[in-house]
């Protein structure tokens, strides 16, 4: 669906609703078909912001579901940072379904990013550990009951490029290890993202998404329905393969003003999720 598309769709489909229900968050049901995914956003994306101006902004684009930072919570805070923190987001009526991304290359780090994850009140950790401690991550889900979705970087880094790599690294471990499926690095990266989807659907535990200007190494992001990823062929794939996880926004341009776009993706998004329903 390319943009000249979409906003006769829009136009068709939507014609006389106002701004603000068009930036609704579509996440269950539209005209009685489901949608078994939910749209959130990435703290990365708000790496220059506070926590208090991202959940506000989050507000305002009608978002109701983040993965934590922790340059918005640090690993080490105390039990009353947390519980403030915490209360911060449930003020908004938003919440922090996991955290992460969460780099991990000794023991002590996994270990703390468990015990960060217990103590922030969430069972998924978007994690990057490196490959020769995965047999303690598996200890330690087991342990937990917590589920490990290891994020992909593309062609910017060696450790877990892509889901494939991801994939032969935790098929034989306990399920609950899994992937962060970020497609604009699948893109980048030059593979098939729907194909990514469906081969790997059965140990996708979160997704970030946002769109790429150009499917190799210099490509990076842009404003959703700007650059090359199809989302309704993705939404639509994601429902065949019962992706039941968030959907999270990682919008990584114009970091020190990003509402216009995280605004625009938002509104992509629903709108997609309204004229494919």
């Amino acid at each position: 669906m390319n943009r000249r598309h979409f906003f006769k769709m829009a136009a068709v489909g939507l014609g006389g609703l106002s701004l603000s229900s068009v930036t609704q968050n579509v996440s269950a049901k539209e005209n009685g078909k489901p949608w078994p995914f939910k749209i959130g956003c990435a703290g990365y994306t708000f790496a220059k912001y506070n926590l208090d101006d991202s959940l506000k902004m989050m507000d305002r684009v009608n978002v109701r579901y983040m993965s934590l930072k922790d340059f918005h919570l640090p690993i080490n805070a105390s039990d009353e940072k947390i519980a403030e923190v915490l209360g911060k987001f449930k003020d908004r009526k938003i919440t922090p379904y996991g955290v992460g991304p969460i780099y991990m290359k000794s023991e002590a780090e996994v270990n703390n990013a468990f015990a960060y994850a217990k103590k922030v009140g969430v069972k998924l950790i978007i994690g990057v550990p490196d490959y020769e401690l995965l047999p303690l991550v598996e200890k330690k889900v087991k342990e937990y009951d917590f589920k490990v979705a290891i994020h992909i970087h593309g062609p910017d880094i060696k450790v877990f490029p892509v889901a494939s790599d991801v994939w032969e690294h935790v098929k034989d471990l306990d399920e609950r290890l899994g992937i962060c499926l970020d497609i604009g690095h699948t893109v980048r990266s030059g593979l098939d993202l729907i194909e990514d989807v469906k081969k790997y659907s059965s140990r996708i535990y979160d997704m970030h998404v946002w769109d790429v200007n150009k499917a190799d190494k210099s490509g990076w992001c842009v404003e959703a329905g700007r650059g090359l990823i199809d989302f309704a062929k993705l939404f639509n794939t994601l429902r065949e393969v019962n992706y039941t996880g968030v959907c999270s926004l990682e919008y990584a341009k114009d970091m020190s003003d990003v509402l216009p776009g995280v605004a625009e993706s938002i509104g992509y998004f629903n709108g997609v999720l309204k004229c494919n329903a």
